[in-house]
């Protein structure tokens, strides 16, 4: 299966990895949890123990993003939250993280919340490839 989504996740502290886990699954929607490439968020989430305990539970990549970077990310003003602002500065976490893991993705799910997590969903369809040994063969002859 191809990897070609991207979840910006934003959380409270100190929430547990099976709420992140219900709530990515509640945006999945008919898609799988095996087509995640990556978890994207705010630095300052670096060590929170549900997030890094869901990431090694699913094996997946968590990519980190400073604030002086979310902030440079446009977004609605209806996914502005006041909350994010108080606390880290910035507008939001789970929509502009997804953005930035993925600047060519299209934005797939907005900011949705559940139960003390924000989730976002980009897909991304730039897939990395290096080329077949056969071809490189094929390219000496």
């Amino acid at each position: 299966m191809t990897k070609t989504l991207i979840a910006g996740i934003g959380c409270r502290r100190n929430v547990s990895a099976d709420q992140i886990d219900a709530a990515l699954h509640a945006v999945l929607g008919t898609r799988s949890l095996a087509e995640i490439r990556e978890i994207a968020t705010v630095e300052t989430k670096a060590n929170e123990p549900g997030l890094l305990e869901f990431c090694a539970r699913h094996a997946l990549p968590l990519r980190l993003f400073t604030s002086t970077q979310i902030a440079a990310v446009p977004l609605a003003p209806h996914m502005r939250s006041t909350t994010v602002r108080a606390h880290l500065g910035i507008d939001g976490v789970c929509e502009p993280c997804a953005r930035l893991a993925a600047p060519y993705g299209q934005l797939i799910v907005g900011k949705t919340v559940h139960n003390g997590v924000t989730v976002a969903l980009v897909a991304d369809p730039i897939i990395s490839s290096t080329p077949s040994p056969s071809t490189d063969q094929d390219l000496d002859r």
